[in-house]
């Protein structure tokens, strides 16, 4: 059932709509922007109608965008319906330009409120990878980092938040560059230290005759160069988290001292003798069978039963190729804000070449290579030109989609469908400059429906306007 919110003065308003939508669903009331902005921010709702009287320079269409932009920000699924006196009926192009889905004339119409409702609930997404636009357990910093269409990270992400808000110890298993410190951090920030330190440290790095040192620090004098006490990673994380990236790395050694830890919660410095008591989550992460490593005894077998609490492994980016153009519109964002260019997507032969190729460096190699690609780029797209010719190999960049044998044809059909329209719909908005009117009519459909294309596709016009 939809749940919305009503932002209105007039109680009469309140009660017919009310009694409109009572077999509907929740409708919830209140009479301030800065009021429905906490609303909003404090749960999800489906629909949110506005009276133009409550928005202060509503009636005038000031202050329409910037409100719209606060509520979309704070709820980015919400449908938006923009109540007026007949008056104000000239002002419905604002609105919908602003961000609103409907606009519609006072008094209301029972039948056409209902139609409009249903309407919504009948086009809300349903897809599994936009659910986490809805889930209040992702920080709003974080959700384009979860945002994916692959099954086996829909997965990835569904058991990072189940183990977040625990103490287990976490292993992360993936290649090199799947972003295995990123799911670290995520995790961190969605548990009950996040506002304790996040240490991470680089085990491969670091010499082995320094590990210990450096995570569980040392007393003045225990070794040759040690003038002063230091204190160690595992101190510094006290009530927070350490992330141990490369864990198969470390030495006999520091094995014995991170079992004790994990095994006791204490250990001592080198060269000390009391023991200290510690508080921090462990997180680890390799790139190696660690399993397969305790069973040659390569690695201690207690050790990795400890470890291996809660296991997650990371798929390569070469399984991950419907995810690419997410990554490269998030990589976009971030150069744009960056270096202050406006380069705002990328050709179809590219992400045609990037799904066939076999990313050995995964996440990070791509990312690399975008931003190298930005800072070639001479149009306000990425070329074949600005990337390496190995992405291309033996002949030339095709303009068709790629197909993946491995999916259904109503799958691949789709997924085609979907690609294709996300890539006609920035050109188009580019072409425009972000003016959903004029893209409307270059499309020849309705600004009603260029607003559910660029919902659906996670898209703002603010974008498109440079």
């Amino acid at each position: 059932m939809p749940k919305t919110l009503l932002l209105s003065k007039d109680r009469t308003l309140a009660a017919l709509l009310q009694e409109i939508l009572a077999a509907t669903g929740q409708v919830d009331r209140v009479t301030a922007v800065e009021t429905a902005g906490e609303n909003l921010e404090g749960g999800h709702y489906d629909i949110l109608f506005i009276d133009l009287e409550t928005i202060p320079g509503g009636t005038t269409g000031a202050g329409l965008s910037s409100t719209f932009e606060l509520f979309k920000t704070l709820c980015p699924a919400v449908a938006v319906i923009v109540l007026a006196p007949p008056a104000q009926a000239d002002l419905t192009n604002v609105a919908l330009m602003a961000g609103a889905r409907e606009f519609l004339s006072k008094p209301l119409q029972p039948d056409q409120v209902k139609l409009l409702v249903e309407s919504i609930r009948s086009t809300a997404i349903q897809d599994s990878d936009l659910d986490y636009l809805r889930d209040q357990f992702w920080r709003v910093d974080a959700r384009e980092v979860v945002y994916t269409r692959n099954k086996a990270m829909q997965t990835v992400y569904k058991k990072a938040k189940s183990v977040a808000p625990t103490k287990a110890t976490v292993l992360l298993y993936g290649k090199t560059g799947t972003g295995k410190g990123v799911l670290a951090r995520l995790i961190h920030q969605h548990s009950q230290r996040q506002k304790a330190r996040f240490i991470s440290v680089h085990c491969g790095a670091i010499p082995d005759t320094l590990l210990e040192s450096e995570l569980f620090g040392h007393e003045k004098g225990a070794f040759t160069g040690a003038v002063k006490r230091k204190v160690g990673k595992f101190e510094l994380a006290q009530g927070g988290t350490i992330f141990l990236d490369e864990i198969a790395t470390i030495s006999p050694a520091a094995q014995v001292k991170l079992l004790k830890v994990l095994q006791d919660g204490t250990f001592s410095r080198v060269g000390g003798e009391s023991e200290l008591d510690s508080d921090a989550r462990v997180i680890a992460a390799t790139n190696a069978d660690l399993g397969q490593m305790a069973r040659d005894g390569d690695f201690r077998n207690d050790l990795f039963y400890r470890l291996n609490v809660f296991p997650i492994e990371i798929p390569p980016l070469r399984e991950r190729s419907e995810d690419l153009p997410l990554f490269l519109d998030c990589y976009l964002k971030r150069l744009n804000l960056a270096y202050q260019k406006q380069i705002i997507g990328v050709r179809p032969e590219v992400i045609y070449a990037m799904q066939q190729y076999d990313w050995p460096g995964n996440v990070r190699e791509l990312e690399n290579l975008v931003e190298r690609a930005y800072i070639l780029e001479e149009t306000d797209q990425l070329t074949p030109e600005s990337f390496p010719a190995e992405l291309f190999p033996d002949q030339a960049p095709s303009a068709v989609l790629p197909l993946n044998a491995e999916l259904t044809l109503v799958e691949a059909r789709k997924y085609a469908n979907e690609a294709f329209e996300r890539q006609y719909l920035k050109e188009l908005l580019s072409r425009h400059r972000g003016s959903i009117k004029s893209s409307a009519a270059g499309a020849g459909v309705t600004t009603r429906q260029i607003h559910k294309l660029m919902s659906r596709h996670g898209m703002n016009k603010e974008e498109f306007r440079s």
